[in-house]
């Protein structure tokens, strides 16, 4: 129990942190979106009056205030420039973004578990060769640069998925993989360094001594356990993979909480930057308590530290 208790502590403690470094760099960055509701040619009298009806005329303390008082109401405000709920805006667009993440770590993890525990069980050979080759050019490719290079050979030359937009499973293959490949490759090297260092363990010596098929060493012993080590980097990858996916749903063309946010930032929209900030934040602490508690449950050991 106290365990639970002080990782949803620490939850509570990152979003606050989050929430109110999001509150400061949105003022700290020059704009004023006052300006950007009312145009160039607004006159003196207008903008005050804009500014008066926002409220970022006030002191920031008394904004700051009164925005975390909504804040723990779970209340993200009303957007700027469209006059509707944060809220609602965030949730009408997070299905989408939360499917693409999805689809890039499945992707992820499909690819890197076999091949990580390939390369392993063939250390040194040509096969560890050609994974940490895949691994080396997977961490070093930017993901918005291959999902262009997805787009222009499987949609402008073979025409084998949709150039943009969304609507089915066919317009998230290509960002799915340009998400996935470069989580797949960091795993990958986790998945090889784990399943080596259990490879040389006591109990594999013994099983093998025992005359048990090879296969049945790595499957059914080794892999197991070295997927422990595994979890926990896997639930932070899923994390990066939404953050990731702001960029990937902009070369795309999909509308999801990515170009939410960067519609918002343009606009200057505070309440939806900060709403979709901490929207993804809490959604990315809440995968780690659930990494968390689930690597608590593998390994029981973790529960006193």
């Amino acid at each position: 129990m106290f365990f639970l208790l002080r990782r949803i502590g620490r939850l509570i403690l990152t979003v606050l942190m989050v929430a109110s470094l999001v509150f400061i760099i949105v003022r700290v960055i020059p704009g004023d979106p006052a300006l950007v509701i009312a145009g160039v040619d607004a006159k003196p009298a207008d903008i005050v009056a804009i500014r008066a009806k926002l409220g970022t005329d006030r002191p920031l303390s008394v904004q700051y205030g009164d925005w975390l008082w909504h804040l723990v109401r779970l209340d993200f405000g009303t957007s700027f420039s469209s006059g509707e709920s944060v809220s609602h805006l965030i949730l009408d667009r997070f299905p989408l973004t939360m499917s693409l993440a999805l689809f890039g770590f499945l992707i992820a993890v499909v690819v890197a578990v076999p091949l990580g525990v390939v390369s392993a069980v063939r250390r040194w050979s040509a096969v560890d060769y050609t994974v940490m080759a895949y691994t080396q050019i997977g961490l070093a490719i930017p993901a918005f640069w291959l999902g262009i290079i997805l787009l222009l050979f499987f949609s402008v030359w073979l025409h084998l998925f949709p150039l943009f937009g969304s609507g089915g499973f066919s317009h998230l293959v290509l960002p799915s993989i340009a998400l996935g490949v470069g989580r797949s490759a960091l795993l990958i090297r986790i998945v090889r360094g784990a399943m080596i260092e259990e490879l040389q363990r006591d109990y594999i010596t013994t099983a093998r001594a025992k005359g048990l098929a090879e296969s049945r060493i790595v499957l059914r012993h080794a892999l197991p356990n070295a997927l422990f080590p595994v979890l926990t980097v896997a639930g932070i990858q899923f994390g990066y993979l939404l953050g990731g996916a702001i960029i990937i749903e902009q070369v795309f063309s999909l509308p999801g909480i990515g170009r939410l946010l960067l519609q918002a930032i343009s606009a200057r929209d505070f309440p939806l930057i900060q709403g979709g900030v901490i929207f993804v934040a809490i959604v990315f602490s809440l995968v780690n308590f659930a990494v968390d508690v689930l690597y608590s449950v593998a390994n029981p050991k973790v529960r006193v530290r």
